[in-house]
């Protein structure tokens, strides 16, 4: 099993990066909060799990190995494959989850498309307690935006969003939403990211 790689940065896409170790190009699907924290030529390091099937080997890679374990345990939930999973990390991070889950929250998991109120019961039901303790115990509030980011950044969080598949006026409209409502006026080091999760939330919560 490919657990990490460290090397060069030679693409970031809306959905995957190559990065080459050794001479050879690894091709990693991943979250977009990942994929903003890469930059092209730049040296990066990312914790990887990879997904064998019958006719594909799948590289996907995390920020940190804890991303990567949650996405690997989520996966033992009746009906949640890779791609299910690596939704579940791009919507929420890890101690979100893990709070969603030991909280029974099944609004805050179907804010993450493709999971219905059926699929969030289920999750709750079979992860139980294996996603381990989250830092923080549920208090029955909402998820709240990460972090305040800038205006500026609004057109490449839209472009990630279409990315994966959202119409671009949705797109756009949840991410003037989420600008509307946390303001503009601070950039942070990972403000494509942040907003970019939230924008998610909106999108996730139209869908449910």
């Amino acid at each position: 099993m490919i657990a990490s790689l460290t090397g060069t940065v030679q693409h970031v896409g809306l959905d995957r990066a190559v990065v080459e170790v050794g001479g050879v190009g690894y091709l990693v699907h991943a979250t977009p909060t990942t994929l903003a924290g890469l930059r092209n030529g730049g040296e990066a390091r990312v914790a990887t799990s990879l997904v064998v099937r019958e006719d594909s080997m799948t590289l996907y890679g995390f920020a940190d190995a804890d991303e990567r374990d949650v996405f690997e345990t989520v996966q033992s939930v009746s009906g949640v494959g890779p791609r299910l999973a690596l939704a579940m990390l791009a919507v929420h991070t890890p101690d979100v989850l893990r709070r969603a889950v030991a909280g029974e929250d099944l609004a805050a998991l179907m804010r993450v498309p493709g999971i219905g109120r059926k699929g969030a019961q289920r999750i709750v039901l079979e992860l139980g307690d294996r996603l381990g303790l989250p830092a923080t115990l549920p208090d029955g509030g909402p998820v709240a935006p990460e972090a305040v980011v800038a205006q500026d950044h609004a057109p490449q969080v839209v472009e990630a969003l279409a990315g994966l598949g959202w119409p671009v006026k949705a797109a756009e409209d949840a991410v003037a939403k989420v600008l509307a409502e946390v303001g503009a006026d601070v950039v942070a080091e990972a403000a494509v990211a942040t907003t970019l999760r939230a924008a998610l939330q909106v999108l996730g919560g139209r869908r449910a």
